[in-house]
């Protein structure tokens, strides 16, 4: 059972979500470019250096949720059961993800950064660290057995359909079409062994 955060770290989740809500309510409000660092610390209530201990970069504002995003791609390599097959958690773990980035109220958010150059390399990097990180993750996994190559590769299809699941008419349609592929390069990975 997991251990509920002290006082400190729950002061510290307050602060970084009052810094990201307030870093948001501006970008839309004015533009992603035209909203500076230091605004968004006075919105916040917050000093520039308190901001900064919370986001590495302005980017990192609009992409708040990345830690969190990371961390349920990897349970859903490490806390699934042993029996349970890893494409399938993978699937459902996509699946949920894209049904939040698609909600209605999603829509004005990834406009932006579709608007925003900083914010697509920003966000193109965070892929790739993501897909680094799950492959990390299944490489640990000794009932695996992947080859390093595999697994990169598999991880880069998995966070790829995030990112292109999201921009399809049908969001869970797309997710089901890629992981049709996805598995098939998980057979081809795995292929039978003849005696």
């Amino acid at each position: 059972m997991p251990v509920p955060p002290g006082r400190r770290e729950r002061k510290k989740a307050a602060t970084r979500q009052k810094i990201a809500d307030a870093a948001m309510r501006l970008f839309l409000e004015r533009g992603y470019d035209a909203v500076g660092i230091r605004e968004v610390a006075a919105e916040a209530d917050v000093a520039v250096t308190t901001l900064f201990s919370h986001f590495a970069a302005k980017e990192a504002l609009v992409f708040e949720q990345d830690e969190d995003f990371e961390r349920r791609l990897t349970r859903a390599v490490t806390g699934r059961s042993p029996d349970e097959p890893l494409i399938p958690a993978l699937r459902h773990e996509i699946q949920a993800l894209v049904r939040h980035c698609t909600a209605d109220t999603a829509a004005p958010v990834w406009r932006m950064i579709d608007e925003s150059p900083a914010l697509r390399k920003y966000e193109e990097s965070m892929w790739l660290r993501h897909a680094e990180t799950l492959a990390t993750a299944m490489a640990a996994d000794p009932g695996l057995a992947l080859t390093a190559t595999a697994g990169r590769a598999i991880a880069r299809f998995v966070v790829d359909a995030y990112a292109l699941a999201r921009e399809e008419a049908d969001p869970q349609a797309a997710v089901d079409e890629i992981f049709q592929m996805i598995e098939a390069a998980w057979e081809a990975a795995h292929p039978v062994r003849h005696a």
